[in-house]
């Protein structure tokens, strides 16, 4: 404990002392036109080095600058650039509130010229635009996972599933916050979709690897989304029809400029689709449908205090009867209230208080033949968090803060009307960060971070370091190196295909937490003007994986830490990306090249025995990837966008042959047995497609902006391997059916802005 509290003075003592004339400039980045502030927004001093980005409530600042005359430049995907010339005096605190014009469609003005100034980028994160959001091509609706899939680093289980699998992790591994409370299931139809309306996300947030030390409880990454913010000026709403669903989003202000309040409303519209199937087909869904809501309000209670509330409410319900007595019932969500408070204290130090609650809940019942089988499965989560952002001087921002997590985790599995399974965990899980980004020189930037954490069940304590660095040679050339100790307290289980079913189990005692080692190296560059070529490359240990062990064919009556088994993994690669963000074309081309590892023992070996356990590739390991995507405007009506995916095929686990075992004298019963590979050593051939979108932006007789779009997935209908069946009564060796995913899909949508 010595030598912690000794890092935690460390890391808050001032590492310059900062000159009596140095000045400073602050402000927010505004949309003109709405009044939404505007996250993520680069923020430079002239064309140099120097420079920042905004944070989620368009907030920026800028320290350590020298009495004189500068040019501060803004930048915002979607907006024109603003230069302004400010005069700084000695020891001057400037706020500088900037406003940027978005673009109107005409082709002079979507051209950019001049030098564009240097973003600022960390290694292992990733910002995703709403207009990128809402321009790619997707499959009958477009969605936040959808696109996230596109990035580097990042795969999917096909396109069927809106799982991330990101550098090696499985979903469970990844993090994801919606406006600051966790969801557990973030999906519809099946996996099809995530349960984020993009009409609504504001700002997305991906780290990849090595996160921070504000974030922490996964393996691998963090996905923090945000409601955008809303209109502040006037009223204005959206109304969106595609073949899968139906949307309406109404913003507006609260009493003149003080505040702001947003409401949206989405259901699915398979409903008439079914009612025609049903007459013609006996193995349709009786009732399918999925309804999400969002609300949010912003109160400006004064320029140093600030209140938001969010509520969202998701879910599926599906009824699926079957002529032969069977048949399945499903519903499952989420729901989730969030309130921040955020306060100014001085331009050195402001902070931040979220009170949030969050419920995963999953209801599904089966019936095969006259047997029923239901299981409840809850999560309900209460977290209070509390951050502060202190500077200190000029060359120094201390984050830190606190949080407690309250879990609890309740399944029953119930067959025949008799419960044979049943699980109910309540953790308290509780954590402490502290991080200084200092800046030594306008080149060199160095940040160390710890995260304390400890959880209730089991009573396992875990510090966890954090660093990382970046140095500037030239102003178009970062260089960045990171490392990061990670730990997990919970598990997923979860059927790759099909999400509504899906089942978290915790840690407890004699069931230890995973863990992690993450290190990452990166060199981000600026080639030319409006060209970005990225590089980063990452290693990562697992180790105490833990899920359920397949080989106890019933769990009941057995102690909860009996029923897991544990093993270890690690994941390796390198990403490449390049990006064009200038003229009428706009997109980026990245190829990922990627390793994924797991090892679990067999029946009754050890683990770390060697020449038992093996590792072997998971089923989400696929070592090659690319994806491109581009944007092209046309004319001031008229634009276009076309995504290109290829990936490696997935791994499994082929049968090689079919055994008898001739009759035992005990049961007088003979049995087949099927002879496999080694795990997931053949491949299924490798996934490729192409999708093209053309957008009309038009006016609806003059009463808003209305806008088609006109989609094609999979333009040459290349029928990808979803899976494979073998026919166990034959020789399966040779006996294999190929089930194919989508065909050629047309698509057609319409949006209309009032």
């Amino acid at each position: 404990m010595y030598r912690l509290s000794l890092l935690v003075i460390i890391l808050s003592i001032p590492f310059s002392i900062a000159a009596q004339d140095l000045a400073v400039v602050k402000g927010r980045v505004i949309d003109a036109k709405t009044g939404k502030q505007l996250p993520a927004a680069n923020i430079s001093i002239g064309y140099g080095v120097k420079g920042t980005s905004t944070d989620t409530t368009g907030y920026y600042k800028l320290t350590n600058l020298k009495p004189g005359s500068y040019q501060i430049i803004s930048s915002y995907l979607g907006y024109k650039k603003s230069v302004k010339e400010i005069t700084l005096r000695p020891g001057e605190k400037l706020t500088l509130n900037i406003n940027l014009w978005p673009f109107v469609y005409e082709l002079e003005e979507i051209v950019t010229t001049g030098e564009v100034q240097r973003s600022q980028r960390y290694i292992g994160q990733a910002k995703v635009e709403t207009v990128f959001l809402e321009k790619i091509p997707s499959i009958f609706e477009n969605d936040l996972f959808r696109s996230l899939q596109l990035l580097p680093g990042i795969t999917s289980s096909s396109e069927l599933s809106s799982g991330l699998y990101i550098r090696g992790g499985s979903p469970d591994q990844t993090l994801i916050l919606f406006n600051q409370a966790t969801i557990y299931n973030p999906s519809h139809f099946f996996g099809f979709y995530s349960t984020f309306n993009p009409k609504v996300v504001g700002d997305v947030e991906l780290f990849k690897g090595t996160y921070p030390a504000k974030f922490g409880g996964r393996l691998g990454s963090i996905l923090s989304i945000s409601n955008k913010s809303s209109n502040v000026n006037r009223f204005k709403g959206n109304l969106s029809l595609s073949m899968l669903a139906t949307s309406t989003t109404l913003e507006g202000p609260i009493d003149g400029k003080n505040g702001s309040w947003l409401f949206s409303l989405r259901r699915s519209t398979l409903d008439p689709v079914l009612n025609v199937l049903k007459q013609s087909y006996d193995d349709i869904p009786q009732s399918f449908y999925f309804l999400d809501i969002n609300s949010k309000v912003n109160l400006n209670i004064n320029p140093q205090d600030r209140l938001s509330f969010s509520l969202y409410s998701g879910k599926d319900k599906l009824n699926f009867p079957f002529a032969d007595q069977t048949g399945i019932k499903l519903n499952y969500g989420n729901q989730l209230v969030s309130t921040t408070w955020e306060h100014t204290f001085s331009d050195e130090l402001k902070s931040s208080v979220n009170i949030s609650g969050s419920r995963y809940f999953n209801f599904p019942s089966f019936k095969v033949a006259t047997t029923p089988y239901a299981r409840s499965n809850e999560i309900r989560n209460f977290s209070l968090k509390a951050s502060s952002e202190y500077h200190p001087n000029s060359r120094n921002k201390i984050l830190s803060g606190v949080l407690f997590e309250n879990k609890n985790l309740k399944l029953i599995d119930e067959y025949d009307n008799k419960s044979n399974f049943v699980s109910n965990h309540q953790s308290l899980y509780s954590a402490f960060y502290i991080q200084d980004e200092w800046i030594i020189t306008d080149r060199f930037t160095f940040s160390p971070g710890i995260r304390i954490n400890h959880y209730s069940s089991g009573n396992y304590f875990r510090i966890e370091p954090r660093v990382s660095l970046e140095y500037r040679p030239i102003k178009e050339v970062q260089l960045q190196a990171a490392y990061g100790r990670y730990n997990q307290y919970l598990t997923l289980i979860s059927h790759e295909a099909f999400s509504g079913l899906d089942v978290w189990l915790s840690a407890d005692e004699g069931v230890p937490p995973a863990s992690s080692n993450q290190y990452s190296l990166g060199i981000k560059t600026d080639p030319w003007e409006g060209y970005r070529f990225d590089t980063e490359l990452y290693y990562r240990s697992m180790e105490n994986l833990f899920e359920p062990d397949p080989f106890i064919p019933d769990q009941s009556g057995i102690p909860y830490k009996d029923i897991f088994r544990f093993g270890k993994g690690y994941a390796y690669g390198v990403e490449f990306l390049f990006e064009r963000n200038i003229g009428r074309l706009n997109g980026f081309v990245n190829y990922t090249y990627s390793v994924t590892r797991r090892k679990f023992p067999n029946i009754n070996e050890p683990l770390d025995q060697p020449g038992k356990a093996e590792f072997y590739p998971t089923r989400f390991d696929r070592p090659h990837s690319i994806n491109l995507a581009l944007q092209y405007q046309i004319n001031s009506w008229w634009s276009t966008a076309v995504v290109f995916n290829y990936m490696s095929g997935k791994a499994y686990t082929r049968p090689m042959a079919r055994t008898f075992t001739f009759k035992s004298p005990i049961s007088g019963r003979g049995s087949h047995q099927i002879v496999t590979g080694k795990i997931n050593n053949s491949r299924m051939p490798a996934y490729h497609r192409i999708d093209i979108s053309f957008t009309r932006r038009g006016s609806f007789f003059g009463l808003g902006n209305a806008e088609w779009q006109f989609k094609i997935i999979n333009l040459y209908s290349h029928r990808n391997t979803w899976f494979y069946n073998f026919d166990l009564n034959k020789q399966p060796s040779k006996q294999r059916t190929e089930v194919r995913l989508l065909p050629i899909l047309p698509n057609i949508s319409y949006s209309l802005n009032f």
